[in-house]
């Protein structure tokens, strides 16, 4: 199962706003002015604060990959009873221009399970396991505060790639009644990273241990490019005294809304 979507799903180069950490708080003072500066105006003027030009910083897309399947279901937990280390993802989408949330934006996000395989695709590397095509698939609408909040688990890997999650946000989009979506716009497709450190030690934990593919670091991904935050790159707190326990994932995704 090698990630050679780059070529196969070409998709538009719309600029993006990944902020996080440290300069989330910035994002709140941000939300409150309604022309906050972007990054190109803070450079422009020399007047906007350190601070807000870091948090209005735009960096491209990422490939959707191949493993995308439509009608996703909308769902704040996405396991399935799947084993792994637990995930809460907290992921704020802001408009580029303004820094302001966005409310009612369906967050979306898939990706592998512990030994690395797609729903929809089990097999391709290398794994027997039951298939329903739906499991660690999944979207919920932002709230009042831009945030979507989702649980998951700590995805594996699989040949040619780091560990990592797909992302995509869409506006606009119409609940239907089998729990999926339909149409709407799709403003963002990215994807979210973890640090190398964790990743190790959750790779001792089965069943990631039982994963024997030879795991692609960070430093060796051929997608990610060291960019930290600008590049997806989560802040991850533990939730508790070990890996085993799991963690919060949060990052503040800005998009382009016109």
């Amino acid at each position: 199962m090698t990630d050679t979507s780059g070529a196969a799903h070409p998709i538009g180069r719309r600029t993006v706003l990944i902020a996080t950490g440290a300069t989330a708080a910035t994002l709140a003072v941000g939300a409150a002015a309604p022309e906050a500066p972007t990054a190109d105006k803070a450079d422009a003027g020399h007047s906007a604060p350190v601070a807000a030009a870091a948090v209005c910083t735009l960096t491209k897309e990422m490939t959707e990959g191949p493993y995308y399947l439509d009608g996703a279901l909308v769902r704040a937990d996405i396991t399935e009873s799947k084993p792994g280390v637990p995930l809460k993802l907290a992921l704020t989408v802001v408009d580029d221009d303004t820094c302001a949330p966005l409310s009612g934006a369906l967050v979306e996000i898939w990706h592998c399970d512990a030994l690395g395989e797609y729903s929809g695709f089990v097999g391709n590397n290398g794994h027997s396991e039951p298939d329903d095509g739906s499991f660690l698939r999944g979207g919920v609408l932002t709230n009042s505060s831009g945030v979507a909040n989702l649980t998951t688990i700590y995805p594996g890997w699989y040949r040619g790639r780091c560990i990592h999650i797909h992302l995509k946000v869409h506006t606009g989009v119409t609940l239907t009644s089998d729990g999926s979506f339909t149409g709407g716009r799709e403003l963002h497709t990215g994807q979210l990273f973890f640090n190398e450190t964790i990743t190790t030690a959750v790779a001792k934990i089965s069943p990631y241990s039982t994963n024997t593919v030879t795991r692609t670091t960070l430093a060796q991904d051929s997608i990610y490019d060291d960019g930290g935050a600008a590049s997806g790159l989560l802040t991850l707190t533990a939730l508790g005294s070990t890996a085993a326990s799991g963690y919060t994932g949060t990052l503040t995704v800005g998009v382009e809304t016109s």
